[in-house]
């Protein structure tokens, strides 16, 4: 009875850890660009930005599903808790980043990435430890437990992002140290092993073509909403094109040579299972719709909001994580109220209600105004955590029960990967539609309002203005004009007005330039995202009516094990 709340504990504290590091580094990023000695809005320093940002995302992306397979293989206890260590090593490597400039910069992405392998050992692994320790009717609450954490992670990262950073840029990686050195004892002495190994060949070829498909794709994605010459995205961008082409075969490929492995990583046959491909295609979608929604909601508070109200650039990012905490706590709520209502009348309802539910609330969003009553706003978030909540424990706990228990860890790495993916691929798509509109809009905009101020002269140097300088630098909590003035010669700076470049230069004209712009292409992506959600949620609705029947001695469906042994 001990041992399951024990390895609940466990896996808690990995996935509340693993998630906090995917969105802390960003809000912290100008502290620690400062910090190295770097200019984040310098173009040469973009790549490093991004990849400091995006590295962690596409490494544990990459590597759930070889971490799952070997979890199946060698222990799944095991390999968590070498995860623990790996992590708490990586982000004792972030807090010592011994160089300055380029170098640090680049000494920062690799220990990203090494704390990212041992995210991934640690997700790739919880949902299947607590599907091996709880019994089918106290699963859902469990990983919903789980799953909270997972979620809450990334708003509070944002949170403790923008606090720590304030103090000291190298708390912000410092924070995880004593977690993690807690976590890896604690895994090490009090969490035993329940999982049956399975001593299979490990799937080389099918490994090597994943991770390189999967990482080319991501590349192409992530440079697809950077500048490329004069267009404000490279998806004309030949590296881009061929990178998106390659991934995509070699994803294309992935299948029919996993068809032909003895000991596949990518178990196929899975997705058989009715239950198992609708719980891995809605967990895709919910997840992009998450991490995307996370993104404008920090634009929008940072770069509209929050100044028009008075808050200074640079203390954005910490006030974004705090207003967007109604959201993470009625996730927290209903995520835990799911997970119980899933353990009593079954998955099929709360994960279809939970989508619309969600897509409601995005709909909601697109008829705000720029300068909206926050109490509005409040509901709106807490209707959209409400939402999301009710669908993502269950629908884990509704995965995880169709598979047989010597798969779990597989089957967790394949879920996990869909859902990182989905957060990746959130980036490229919202973006895209974010960049494309502010490309249109946004000159025109401020081309007006300085004309309107007397300042003209400075048109040519500001319409330029790339929409990915303005998005990342408000995301980053930085006043994009006043770097651009900075650059611009004395004459043409002492040819305007001092109460006009006194006011072009303040908190809030940017803000309100931005804020139509912004909205125009804010509205036009919530109206997208909410109708690919709908139709996630009526794919949901092709579930299983009744309850799925659990075999009392493996805990998973028996109807979903006797297909499978069907199909083989």
């Amino acid at each position: 009875m001990l041992q399951k709340w024990i390895a609940l504990s466990n896996t808690t504290i990995g996935q509340l850890m693993a998630t906090i590091n995917t969105s802390i580094i960003i809000v912290a990023l100008p502290p620690i660009f400062r910090g190295i000695h770097l200019n984040p809005l310098a173009p040469q320093s973009f790549p490093y930005l991004l990849w400091t940002i995006m590295s962690y995302m596409i490494v544990v992306s990459v590597l759930l599903l070889t971490i799952g397979r070997l979890s199946d293989m060698y222990g799944r206890v095991r390999l968590f808790n070498l995860g623990f260590l790996i992590f708490t090593i990586g982000s004792i490597l972030l807090y010592l980043t011994p160089g300055t400039g380029y170098t640090a910069a680049t000494e920062l992405i690799i220990f990203r990435i090494v704390q990212a392998v041992g995210g991934s050992f640690i997700m790739a692994n919880s949902f299947a430890i607590i599907t091996d320790n709880f019994p089918s009717e106290g699963r859902g609450f469990a990983l919903s437990i789980n799953s909270v954490a997972a979620v809450s992670g990334v708003s509070i990262g944002i949170v403790l992002g923008g606090f720590l950073s304030v103090i000291y840029w190298r708390d912000v990686f410092l924070i995880s140290v004593p977690v993690g050195i807690f976590g890896t004892f604690w895994s090490y002495f009090r969490l035993k092993e329940t999982s049956m190994k399975k001593r299979d060949r490990l799937d080389i070829p099918g490994n090597i073509l994943f991770a390189a498909g999967i990482i080319i794709l991501l590349i192409g994605v992530t440079y697809g909403i950077t500048p490329y010459g004069k267009n404000p995205m490279g998806w004309t961008n030949p590296f881009v094109i061929i990178s998106l082409l390659t991934g995509t075969l070699l994803l294309i490929i992935f299948p029919f040579i996993e068809k032909k492995s003895g000991n596949p990583m990518f178990r196929i046959d899975f997705f058989k299972i009715k239950g198992f491909s609708i719980g891995n295609f809605t967990a895709f979608i919910s997840a992009m719709e998450m991490m995307g929604l996370m993104y404008m909601l920090t634009i929008l508070f940072q770069g509209v909001w929050l100044p028009i109200h008075g808050y200074p650039f640079y203390i954005t990012p910490l006030w974004a994580g705090i207003y967007i905490l109604p959201m993470t706590v009625s996730m927290g709520l209903f995520g835990i109220l799911g997970g119980r209502l899933s353990d009593r009348y079954g998955f099929r309802i709360l994960t279809s209600a939970g989508l619309f539910i969600s897509a409601f609330s995005l709909v909601l969003l697109a008829f705000l105004p720029y300068n909206f009553s926050y109490y509005l706003m409040g509901i709106i978030l807490v209707i959209f955590g409400i939402g999301y909540g009710l669908f993502n424990a269950p629908n884990i706990s509704a995965v995880m029960s169709v598979v047989p228990p010597e798969a779990r860890g597989t089957a967790s790495g394949m879920v996990n990967t869909m859902r990182n993916t989905g957060y990746t691929a959130s980036m490229g798509l919202f973006f895209s539609i974010l960049i494309y509109g502010l490309s249109k809009s946004l000159p025109v905009t401020i081309s007006s309002s300085l004309r309107a101020k007397n300042a003209g002269q400075l048109i040519p140097y500001l319409i330029h203005m790339p929409p990915t300088e303005a998005i990342f630098g408000t995301f980053l909590g930085i006043n994009p004009v006043s770097a651009i003035i900075s650059g611009i010669p004395g004459p043409v700076i002492s040819s305007v007005p001092a109460n006009a470049l006194s006011t072009i230069t303040g908190n809030t004209w940017f803000s309100y330039v931005f804020a139509p712009a912004f909205m125009g292409s804010l509205d036009t992506v919530f109206f997208i995202v909410a109708g690919i959600t709908v139709f996630a949620g009526l794919i949901s609705l092709l579930r299983d009516r009744d309850r799925i029947s659990i075999d009392k001695k493996t805990g998973s469906s028996s109807k979903s094990i006797k297909r499978l042994k069907e199909y083989k």
